[in-house]
């Protein structure tokens, strides 16, 4: 049976009043309270190895800000995506990076505390059995700490670039609510915002899409300026930073805070590129079918159906639900406490930020999913996606905040997992070998951008540091490394390219999380393995992929893989396997085209 579901997700349920909420305000002045207590009292603590006692008391302060930190920064983003005009939701963007940095700050002094507790004081706390969930943070952080500045220079860094470096990120929110596309819609003129606009790029009808990349080109290209300047200023105050440190690789920082090696990485690049062979055969198989010689790039995430029936919403939460039930009966559970508690932003309207997330609220227990859904298949997997991300946080929630912190290319193993387990039952539900086709392109579609479109951002980005190390780079100089990149990734089998896609893409501007591309790749591949063990096992495979991902912030990559799969990250057969498998659906498209 479909539901009548909301389109409109609930905030009041966190913090009644929106941006003007008095119990947030309140929130937010006991989570400033609290870092500022511990922050003074590890500032005022004098040198020397601390007593074990006191490390426990810090530990659990240190985790209760964490927490609080979360939730506060959760809220906001919810409240800077829904509304871009929303000028009190910007005011709090700032005090709550105000607040991450006072809480990084008492974070760099408690993991210098941790460093110089004495190797046997340090194995005895440690062991305590009420600390095993907590020993790899744990130990990670005191390992860090020895990478890095002093506590008090580190702190200098974190207070400087909540209007230096995080500013500069913030300013993305500022470019896209500038950008406005005049559009004739349902013989009216009307203005989209970036959002609205986006969701044109991937239209059935192929004028629809020239038109707008044209006008999408043309807006991005009048903001571009800022968006140079924005990117150069991040890029600057990272290689400083990183300069300071003694790093010498812009790699170093993501990679840690991945938990994953080098090796790993150069071992999930080099089979992704093997898979540009048949994935250029399909983009060629498309163009074919479309009547094109080179698809553009805004063809490839198009539908190939001239017309596309659209999936209602509730239809949508049915499939999925239903898909979920099939796996986990506990996967579905949490998709249906989604859609009838109102934890979706999905409506299609003007003001919204492009683009989707999933957010935890760690404190409520809850988690908010942010979207524009328009009815294609493509929503359907978005939303799938970001139920994956729910799924993910709620298998964590009981465990310490610190062991929470799983890393974000686990994260994007979890919603790429339930992405595919939804586009299997799409497939499986087809009518007739029109919608088989179509529902092949959608997730051929995903192994070109995990592939090709994620190792363009990659490529990029690697070669925009490798410049930024000698100077600014101007818009030209970034478009022609934008183009370049795209070539190489995709082989040239485009007939177009995104000059200004460096411009548009939110995750160029993230300062949180540098390099926010790789680990969707590694969540793409990692997942599609997944899937293979799921089919292999069976039922029983849905208790130890729940394992799996409550152990995602307490092991590395490689070692999850080892424990819970019995592989090896650092060898390229696994992810040529998975290569192999997300191209598979190549040859079942060609025989549907005809080929």
């Amino acid at each position: 049976m479909e539901h009548n579901y909301s389109l409109t997700w609930n905030l009041e349920a966190i913090f009644a009043g929106g941006s003007s909420s008095a119990e947030f305000t309140d929130f937010v002045k006991e989570a400033e309270a609290q870092c500022a207590d511990l922050l003074k009292e590890l500032q005022d603590c004098g040198e020397g190895a601390p007593e074990t006692g006191r490390l426990t008391e810090w530990t659990g302060r240190l985790q209760a800000a964490l927490a609080r930190l979360r939730e506060a920064d959760s809220f906001v983003a919810c409240l800077a995506s829904q509304n871009l005009s929303d000028k009190r939701a910007v005011g709090w963007t700032e005090r709550i990076q105000t607040l991450s940095a006072r809480y990084r700050q008492a974070a760099d002094l408690f993991d210098a505390k941790l460093a110089e507790v004495t190797a046997g004081d340090w194995e005895q706390w440690t062991g305590a059995p009420e600390r095993a969930d907590l020993r790899f943070p744990l130990n990670e952080k005191r390992e860090f700490a020895k990478d890095k500045l002093p506590p008090a220079l580190e702190a200098v860094a974190s207070e400087l670039a909540v209007d230096g470096y995080h500013g500069w990120g913030e300013h993305y929110n500022t470019i896209v609510g500038r950008i406005s596309i005049p559009w004739e819609q349902d013989g009216k003129s009307v203005v989209l915002s970036a959002g609205q606009a986006a969701n044109k790029l991937d239209d059935p009808a192929a004028t629809v899409r020239d038109e707008m990349a044209a006008k999408w080109e043309e807006a991005w290209a009048e903001q571009a300026d800022l968006g140079a300047d924005a990117l150069n200023r991040i890029a600057g105050f990272r290689l400083k930073l990183y300069g300071l440190r003694g790093w010498g690789d812009p790699l170093k920082e993501p990679l840690l805070m991945n938990r994953m090696s080098r090796e790993t990485l150069n071992a999930m690049w080099s089979a992704a590129e093997e898979g540009m062979k048949p994935l250029k055969r399909y983009l060629e198989l498309k163009a074919r079918r479309m009547g094109k010689e080179k698809l553009s790039w805004h063809d490839v995430d198009a539908p190939i159906a001239a017309s596309q029936a659209k999936i209602p919403y509730g239809e949508a939460a049915k499939v999925i639900t239903d898909a979920f039930e099939r796996f986990s009966p506990d996967m579905a559970k949490l998709a249906r406490t989604a859609f009838e508690e109102r934890w979706i932003e999905a409506e299609d309207r003007a003001g919204k930020r492009p683009g989707g997330f999933c957010t935890s609220f760690p404190i409520g227990k809850q988690s908010r999913i942010f979207m524009t859904y328009s009815g294609t298949p493509g929503n359907v997997s978005t939303l799938a996606h970001e139920l994956g991300h729910a799924y993910h946080a709620e298998l964590v929630q009981e465990l310490p905040p610190l062991s929470q912190e799983y890393a974000m290319n686990v994260a994007e193993t979890a919603s790429t997992f339930a992405e595919a387990i939804v586009s299997d039952a799409l497939l499986g539900r087809a009518a007739s070998d029109e919608e088989k086709l179509a529902l092949l392109d959608d997730r051929l579609q995903r192994a070109v951008a995990f592939c090709m479109n994620i190792r363009a951002r990659f490529l990029f980005e690697t070669r925009f540091y490798e410049r930024r190390a000698a100077g600014m780079l101007e818009t030209a100089e970034l478009n022609e490394l934008m183009t370049e990149a795209q070539k190489e990734a995709f082989g040239d089998a485009l007939g177009s390219w995104h000059p200004h896609f460096w411009a548009a893409k939110l995750h160029f501007y993230l300062t949180d999380v540098p390099f926010y591309n790789f680990p969707y790749t590694f969540g793409y591949l990692f997942s599609t393995g997944l899937v293979a063990f799921a089919e292999r096992e069976g039922a029983s495979f849905a208790d130890r992929y729940d394992r799996l991902l409550r152990d995602t912030g307490m092991m590395t990559v490689e070692q999850l893989a080892s424990s819970h799969l019995g592989v090896d990250l650092q060898s390229p057969d696994f992810w040529k396997d998975a290569v192999a498998r997300a191209v598979a659906d190549v040859e079942a498209f060609a025989a549907l085209c005809g080929e």
